[in-house]
């Protein structure tokens, strides 16, 4: 059984920041990308930032870029997400999710993810 768990959601004023964290768990091989996604109500799920194993080639949601940093810690297997300079439209709930095998996968829209887990609440406020 592979388990995802996230945590560091919350609560925070505009401008703010925030690190989520999300530990991976359980029989898996590898995790050939691990990404962010948040899905805010009404809207669809998007990707915000995915990484792959060694750490290179990371992909970013523009509106993110500048703002927010995606690394991970293999050892520990644990990816990061740091945001800074929240903004209120950064909103939404957060999950992280792996890749476990080579194949095509988007990080923009989450196919191709295995495994995911329960998500954390990020909630900005003016």
């Amino acid at each position: 059984q592979v388990q995802l768990v996230e945590s560091g959601g919350g609560l925070v004023q505009a401008g703010g920041s925030l690190r989520l964290s999300c530990t991976v768990s359980g029989s898996i091989f590898d995790t050939y990308c691990m990404g962010w996604f948040r899905q805010a109500p009404g809207k669809q799920r998007e990707g915000v930032s995915c990484i792959p194993r060694s750490g290179g080639g990371i992909w970013n949601l523009a509106s993110v870029k500048g703002r927010f940093t995606i690394s991970r810690d293999n050892a520990k297997n644990t990816v990061y997400l740091q945001m800074n300079s929240l903004k209120t439209e950064d909103t939404a709930m957060y999950y992280c999710a792996a890749v476990s095998s080579a194949g095509a996968y988007s990080c923009s829209g989450g196919s191709g993810f295995d495994y995911w887990g329960q998500g954390t609440q990020v909630t900005v406020s003016s």
